[in-house]
């Protein structure tokens, strides 16, 4: 290191050009006029033809990993009671509702357990039976905001539940 050459500090985020040499001690002026002294091992040249035939690497940058629990896209719960059995046809009307009530309360309870942000809830359009009783159970939980996925009340066919 000779006066004149510019020199940085290790581990600070100043720089400047050399003033004089003493030793083991080197002085350095700063942009500002400022005159610092360091011990030559905490300086580092600053000098960019040191870098010009060195290759710059490019590496990949890496795939941020997303937990299924945080995934944007609901849950999607169908209560088509024909998806829910094998055999529909042996099962009265009180127990399917019976039935579909249950499984609602078993998937409302898992992506709480699972920390699930959004469920949608399809119960489809018919005499609103069913729709009723989904909005009973989803009125008397805590702890979550639902809505119907369409504008208009009447031609919902599903429920957006949302967790807080």
């Amino acid at each position: 290191m000779k006066i004149g050459d510019k020199v940085s500090v290790v581990d600070e985020d100043l720089s400047g050009v050399i003033t004089s040499v003493h030793g083991d001690i080197v002085v350095f002026k700063d942009e500002y006029g400022f005159t610092y002294q360091y011990k030559k091992e905490k300086l580092v040249p600053k000098n960019a033809s040191l870098y010009e035939n060195i290759p710059i690497v490019k590496k990949a940058e890496p795939q941020k990993v997303t937990s299924k629990k945080h995934d944007k896209n609901p849950l999607i719960l169908d209560l088509h009671f024909h998806l829910l059995v094998k055999n529909p046809n042996d099962y009265d009307s009180f127990e399917r509702l019976f039935i579909q009530k249950e499984k609602l309360i078993q998937t409302i309870n898992f992506c709480r357990k699972n920390h699930l942000k959004r469920l949608e809830i399809v119960h489809g359009i018919g005499d609103g039976v069913l729709q009723k009783i989904v909005w009973d159970v989803l009125e008397s939980q805590t702890g979550l905001d639902f809505y119907n996925k369409e504008i208009l009340h009447h031609q919902s066919g599903a429920v957006m539940v949302e967790f807080h």
